[in-house]
């Protein structure tokens, strides 16, 4: 069966992540069987992590706080997870079915397909949103 998307739901819930006055600061989409469907949300990024288990599959949109000492702003991030358990017909699909979620997540400074936990680490995604972004005006602290 063709995957498909709840559009609206996952629109909702990726403009909460994108509004600066939101706490909300990621949020996952998951299949709810052949459906991917808005997942968990949150403040934190460590609980983003949480999701990550090695018998899932998903997609995220995070919110970073980038910058250097002349101005913040706020990088997005898009996230296929794929764990180690998922199957090799899931890890297939879950490249195609990418595309409908970036119907909806269209806006994001870099794109990552992790399943190795250690590359969720914040302090990488982080430095490579940091050498996507740009310029760097902040010498002192390189």
């Amino acid at each position: 069966m063709a995957t498909k998307i709840d559009k609206e739901a996952c629109r909702a819930a990726y403009n909460l992540v994108r509004d600066d006055g939101s706490a909300v600061i990621w949020v996952t989409f998951k299949y709810d069987g052949s459906t991917i469907v808005p997942g968990e949300q949150g403040a934190e990024y460590q609980d983003f992590i949480q999701e990550c288990t090695d018998d899932v599959r998903l997609f995220a949109f995070v919110r970073f706080t980038t910058g250097d000492a002349m101005s913040k702003r706020s990088k997005f991030a898009l996230i296929t997870w794929i764990g180690e358990n998922v199957s090799g017909l899931q890890r297939a699909k879950t490249g195609t079915d990418k595309t409908l979620v970036k119907e909806v997540v269209q806006n994001f400074a870099k794109e990552f397909v992790i399943s190795d936990r250690k590359e969720l680490e914040e302090d990488f995604i982080k430095s490579e949103l940091k050498k996507a972004g740009g310029a760097n005006y902040d010498a002192q602290t390189e």
